[in-house]
């Protein structure tokens, strides 16, 4: 109740919608939790919106950012607070890529004290989905469908990790993509209406994910110097001038040379 207090308003709102889509469109309670996830997805649109451009920008900024990272390998303090200062002159928050997740953890809460409420209270209606799962409010193990959506859950969330997670390095990338299999375990506890919702979500940020990227402008890589490289112009904006031609005799002379010596 001390956890749960905080979040009642919460509660209420979302046990509000889910009555909603029930009595008023005539959902099932399992179609229900499916609409309230769209819902609460279009409302995260704008922090979604800030997630992508954050990425992209940190995307465009990479190259830079590796510099940074290699001149400052042995001090750690010092690279951190170039890379701060970095983000802050080129207008980067990386924090931005986390908050639609931050922004659904009080609403994963709350749905799970809602649905809690139904196995305590059921509600009218029929609480199962798809005639496979018999009710969003048992526990997911307690019927073989629950297996089902956990291995729908974990490749739904390893897919949208590799959606949105393109800026990050490879070692943490990995672990992202890893924990989903690490948390079985424990949403296993969990109502099935839970992963349901869970499940829902990151469908979404799959087909967000794949929308954004056909969209989305391809940050072009930093072109590489090469001896054929031209130099650049100074800083008055005047080109610099070409080399000097070497003169035409001098390699005339040289092969003469190279035909008197083949001769003898």
């Amino acid at each position: 109740m001390i956890v749960a207090s905080p979040i009642t308003p919460l509660e209420n709102v979302l046990r509000s919608i889910l009555d909603f889509f029930h009595n008023s469109v005539g959902l099932p309670w399992g179609w229900s939790v499916v609409a309230l996830t769209i819902v609460v997805r279009i409302a995260l649109v704008p922090l979604v919106v800030r997630q992508i451009h954050s990425m992209q920008n940190l995307q465009a900024h990479a190259p830079q950012m590796k510099e940074i990272q290699k001149k400052y390998k042995g001090d750690r303090q010092k690279m951190n607070e170039e890379l701060m200062k970095f983000y802050k002159e080129n207008n980067i928050n990386p924090a931005a890529s986390c908050l639609p997740l931050l922004a659904q953890f009080p609403i994963f809460i709350s749905l799970f004290y809602v649905l809690r409420h139904f196995a305590n209270n059921p509600p009218g209606g029929n609480l199962s989905w798809l005639h496979v799962v018999p009710s969003i409010a048992d526990p997911v193990l307690t019927h073989w469908s629950g297996y089902l959506l956990l291995f729908i859950y974990a490749a739904s969330q390893i897919a949208s990790t590799f959606f949105m997670s393109a800026t990050m390095d490879k070692t943490q990338r990995w672990i992202m993509m890893v924990l989903p299999i690490a948390f079985i375990p424990l949403i296993s506890r969990f109502p099935t209406g839970l992963v349901l919702y869970w499940m829902t979500t990151n469908l979404w940020t799959v087909g967000q994910g794949l929308v954004t990227r056909r969209l989305a402008p391809k940050v072009a890589p930093p072109p590489k110097r090469t001896s054929r490289t031209p130099p650049k112009e100074s800083g008055d904006g005047a080109k610099p001038a070409p080399p000097a031609p070497k003169p035409a005799g001098q390699a005339r002379v040289v092969r003469r040379k190279k035909k008197k010596r083949a001769r003898r």
